[in-house]
């Protein structure tokens, strides 16, 4: 049994990650950080309503947590070996 909330949630979580991820990445990082500093905060805002959701899911209470770290960005190379 899955629950759409979960899904819903981490979806909308995976979307900030890769909207803080391109703002990190982006050329204009460099002369201002603050459009990264706010895809940070909606990407934080994200993951905690996941994770505050999943504390009471019962559909969550077996599914593994699998979630990206955003400060560790998996190499397609270390995936490769």
């Amino acid at each position: 049994m899955s629950c759409e909330i979960c899904a819903y949630l981490e979806r909308a979580y995976l979307a900030e990650l890769n909207e803080y991820l391109e703002a990190r990445s982006s050329a204009g990082y460099r002369v201002s950080t603050m459009g990264a500093a706010q895809k940070n905060v909606d990407m934080e805002r994200a993951r905690y309503e996941l994770e505050e959701h999943r504390k009471v899911c019962l559909a969550a209470a077996g599914a593994p947590r699998i979630m990206p770290e955003p400060d560790r960005p998996v190499s397609v190379r270390k995936l490769a070996a």
